[in-house]
């Protein structure tokens, strides 16, 4: 039985060159010239290939590991590590963590090939391609500022599922500001951007979804204005806020929430984060280092920021606002509260004039009419408590004490109206008496 002999195609036509050289249609250099090879290779080869045929051309190196090959035991090592605490990493994140931590330095390739022979990656050419629509980044820093809320178990049950606010430059790719919080509200984005604000100043525009509190979906909603809080807040700034009609408009974003539920994730899994606080003192150095990581450079240096001007009050601009009629009593209503402006001859002047009702973060309110603050006091207006009724917390206290009150006077006129026993008996023996005395007075 003949060998089989397994040989390339550059090997192949060596062979071809080779026997031609012998059978003198070729010199050595002109052979040496056509394989790219120096004259002493191509002697070395001829006595190769007159001694051995073909096999003797054929590298000697086929069917052997390499001399760059990792030994077996790092390549066990390695897995184990992954598979007990990266389990759900991604090749190149992997391969970071096992040199930052493990002393494991590894080609992120040949750790991808590992994974992917032992069944913990799968390559991108074996997933389910996804359309994308493309669209340049903004030119300049600052411009655009994408913004969005991540609602996700980001401690892995071991803390409250939370939300995520994620502010990102569309130029650069950085994260900007991320805050963890409890919802997507109105105050939580106030404190963010407020945050944001005083650290990098005011951008062009903010790039967000449809969500209510950027955006209201029925006219007549806060004075017929179609505005919200947060939009109100922005235009007093001279900030603009645009909304993009999918989720997919705002891709920069919606990616960059993607990673974050990736890496941020395995990060606090490896630091013990918990909880919201622990996370909020965390997220400061992570995102140094997601924007070195990730951050590009912007086609036009110019940074959009803008300072804040010395009348922009922060405090007033990012508080919940809302205009009230004063009653001819000088009296409104808000939040089911009373509330009675003090009665002055300034004030009578505001009779059927609308005011503005300033309700701050920490829940202070404050009362104005054209930037003047208008003293009051409150006189909660509650009539009726039913049973299981929703109550807000800042009338809770005014709730109880009205249920207390009223369960007082509940128990002061029974005991007064109850008589006793003993006197219940006594006043049915006088009608007894009586009556007996009637009846023989009419006999008679």
């Amino acid at each position: 039985m003949k060998d089989i002999i397994i040989m390339s195609n550059r090997e192949l036509h060596r062979v071809e060159i080779l026997q031609k050289l012998i059978d003198k249609r070729l010199i050595e250099p002109e052979a040496a010239e056509q394989l790219g090879l120096s004259v002493r290779q191509i002697r070395r080869l001829k006595k190769a290939y007159k001694a051995n045929g073909a096999k003797g051309v054929v590298s000697k190196k086929r069917g052997k590991p390499s001399n760059h090959k990792y030994p077996d035991a790092v390549k066990k090592l390695s897995l184990a590590y992954i598979q007990e605490y990266y389990i759900d990493f991604k090749p190149t994140f992997a391969c970071e963590k096992l040199s930052e931590n493990h002393d494991l330095f590894i080609s992120r390739e040949t750790l991808r090939k590992w994974m992917i022979d032992a069944g913990l990656w799968i390559p991108k050419n074996l997933r389910l391609k996804r359309a994308y629509q493309p669209r340049n980044r903004r030119e300049c820093f600052g411009e655009l500022i994408q913004i969005d809320g991540s609602p996700h178990d980001w401690f892995e049950g071991r803390g409250p599922k939370c939300t995520l606010l994620v502010y990102i430059d569309d130029a650069t790719g950085k994260l900007m500001e991320c805050r963890f919080v409890k919802s997507e509200s109105t105050f939580n984005y106030f404190d963010s951007t407020r945050r944001y604000l005083e650290k990098h100043g005011k951008p062009v525009a903010f790039y967000s979804d449809k969500h209510s509190v950027f955006r209201t979906n029925k006219t007549g909603e806060l004075g017929g204005d179609g505005v919200t809080q947060f939009g109100r807040a922005l235009t007093e700034l001279n900030i603009d806020i645009i909304c993009a009609n999918t989720p997919q408009a705002k891709g920069r974003v919606e990616r960059a929430n993607r990673t974050l539920q990736d890496r941020l994730i395995k990060e606090m899994r490896l630091m013990n984060i918990s909880d919201a606080e622990q996370g909020n003192k965390f997220l400061p150095g992570f995102m140094a280092k997601f924007n070195e990581k990730f951050g590009k450079e912007p086609v036009n240096s110019k940074n959009m920021h803008r300072e804040l001007l010395p009348h922009e009050d922060l405090n007033e601009v990012f508080s919940w606002q809302e205009k009230r009629t004063l009653s001819k009593n000088l009296t409104l209503q808000y939040d089911k509260v009373l509330y009675l402006i003090e009665d002055t001859l300034d004030n009578r002047s505001l009779a059927r004039n609308k005011v503005t009702v300033f309700d701050y973060f920490d829940g202070t309110i404050k009362i104005k009419f054209n930037n003047r603050e208008l003293a009051y006091r409150i006189f909660d207006k509650i009539q009726k408590v039913d049973q299981g009724e929703i109550v807000s917390n800042k009338r809770l206290g005014a709730v109880l004490n009205f249920i207390k009150e009223k369960q007082d006077k509940i128990d002061e006129k029974r005991s007064t109206s109850s008589p006793s026993r003993q006197h219940l008996g006594e006043v049915s023996t006088a009608v007894i008496r009586n009556a007996s005395k009637r009846i023989k007075q009419l006999s008679n």
